[in-house]
């Protein structure tokens, strides 16, 4: 994992929502694939929650008190309980979420050696600074392709005889 490269992902996801998401119809935004799922509206939401308490703050700790203190829980549900906004505006509070997140993560100067730096995670204990990192950037690519696929669900039934080739239309993920 180098520094340089998941910042530049990182860097991108909003860019990447913003062309995909703004200006669909309401009911492509807010279709998901039934109990336990998330619309690509959820999980932009999502995402912006995980600017604003998980990540950044954790590698924040992680630098700041190693191993001294345990990584808040991070609630992944929380973005349902929000008021719902329009798109733009979500996907515009995301951009700022982000910009702030890679502005901070490079006012951390993270050397190669903190990269192996530990804190604590509440869930699995011990994680690096790298891992951090590394799950940060999967988890954007992770839920880039969620977005994707429900939003091809949406012509799940239209597809005929192509459906055989497109397995992403039977695949449904479960809410993170």
């Amino acid at each position: 994992m180098e520094l340089g490269e998941a910042t530049t992902v990182l860097a991108r996801t909003p860019t990447v929502l913003k062309a995909l998401l703004e200006g669909l119809p309401e009911q492509w935004l807010h279709r998901n694939d039934g109990l336990g799922t998330w619309s690509a509206y959820d999980i932009t939401g999502h995402l912006l929650s995980g600017d604003i308490d998980n990540w950044l703050p954790r590698l924040t700790m992680i630098v700041e008190h190693g191993m001294n203190r345990t990584f808040v829980p991070f609630d992944r549900v929380a973005m349902l309980g929000w008021q719902r906004e329009p798109i733009g505006s979500l996907l515009d509070r995301f951009a700022q979420a982000r910009r702030a997140s890679v502005e901070g993560l490079a006012q951390l100067q993270i050397s190669d050696e903190e990269m192996d730096w530990r804190g604590l995670h509440p869930e699995f204990g011990e994680v690096t600074v790298r891992q951090v990192l590394s799950t940060w950037v999967v988890h954007d690519l992770t839920h880039l392709a969620q977005i994707g696929e429900v939003l091809a669900r949406s012509y799940r039934l239209d597809v005929g005889p192509y459906r055989s080739y497109l397995p992403v239309l039977d695949r449904v993920a479960e809410a993170e």
